[in-house]
């Protein structure tokens, strides 16, 4: 059982694709049934701390980006405030609050040097929105504005971490503070998109998918032909990154039309919000669409009534029972 992160709240989910018969917290139960980690603390109104360079434990090996390192024991107090410090300088993307990151990481205690959460020996980056209620406030304030391809270091107060209620499962009391060493790989927003090669689209019987990388929405266009009765799961445009396994978390960029009548239901451009879940927790038209596709990708799918909602369509969504559904879906980053 892959073990989650003490860091992360409770992933998004999506309420359209939620699989038939989910009443809504289901995204809740299958993290909490993936793994025996505890939540992010509740949004705190403790006020934005004040970043201060020091003092900060040295790193005694695994010094580059992308190595596990091993951090000393705190020496003598830790700040009151957040302490932070950018050991190897990246040159990517700007990190913004509430932009979603991809990074490796490790957390320890000051007092005790205790490891109490670690990505490399997982092999899995973390995937997470940098948002209040998706993870301690302390990663918000100390990696924004930080670039990808930096490995930062800080140390969290418990009024910016765990609060006074520590993190009991995770060994973490209510007056410890925390170090953490993150390597940033990446960084995604709103205007993210599929970044590969064009792939040709000459199936006139299955519908056309714009190729803007843009950000923007990309066209879908609806052959006058039948749907489908079988899924269709076609690329658009092929990245270069890792395979997404049957069981991966994905962050994504889509776009979902019905096929009979070409309107648009549901859309993370028109949230301009970006979406993450496990392909465990939709309909199995998108797990079995997006399952063996590369990070990176644009995919076109196309849903039948009994890979997707059938007679039993999410209530207030627009679509009606046994619809066939088409979506454009960018795979921006996988866990």
């Amino acid at each position: 059982m892959r073990r989650r992160s003490l860091l992360i709240a409770v992933p998004a989910g999506l309420t359209t694709l939620a699989a038939c018969g989910d009443d809504g917290s289901d995204s809740s139960k299958a993290s909490d049934s993936a793994s025996p980690s505890p939540s992010a603390p509740a949004p705190t109104a403790a006020p934005p701390p004040k970043i201060v360079d020091g003092p900060l434990p040295a790193i005694s090996a695994g010094t580059k980006f992308g190595e596990k390192p091993t951090v000393a024991k705190g020496s003598g107090n830790p700040s009151k405030q957040l302490a932070v410090k950018t050991l190897v300088a990246g040159s990517g993307k700007t990190v913004a609050e509430n932009d979603y990151i991809q990074a490796h990481y490790l957390g320890q205690i000051w007092d005790t040097a205790k490891v109490f959460d670690n990505s490399y020996d997982r092999k899995t980056p973390l995937l997470i929105q940098l948002s209040t209620g998706s993870i301690i406030d302390g990663w918000r304030y100390a990696l924004a504005g930080k670039k990808t391809g930096s490995r930062v270091e800080f140390a969290v107060p418990p009024t910016w971490g765990y609060g006074t209620q520590g993190n009991p499962q995770g060994g973490i009391k209510g007056t410890d503070t925390l170090v953490f060493v993150v390597d940033v790989q990446d960084t995604f927003n709103a205007t993210s998109s599929a970044k590969g090669t064009d792939v040709a689209q000459d199936n006139i019987d299955v519908p056309k998918v714009g190729t803007n990388t843009d950000g923007k929405a990309p066209s879908i266009e609806i052959p006058k032909s039948d749907a489908p009765t079988k899924l269709v799961a076609n690329y658009v445009i092929e990245g270069d990154g890792d395979e997404v396994a049957a069981d991966s978390t994905v962050l994504v960029q889509y776009k979902g039309v019905l096929w009979d009548t070409g309107k648009e239901f549901d859309s993370t451009y028109g949230r301009k919000a970006l979406t993450s879940f496990s392909l465990q927790q939709v309909v199995k038209g998108w797990a079995q669409g997006l399952t063996g596709k590369k990070v990176g990708s644009r995919v076109l799918i196309v849903v039948p009534p009994n890979l997707g909602y059938g007679d039993s369509p999410p209530e207030g969504s627009g679509i009606k029972k046994d619809s066939t559904l088409v979506f454009s879906v960018d795979i921006l980053a996988k866990m």
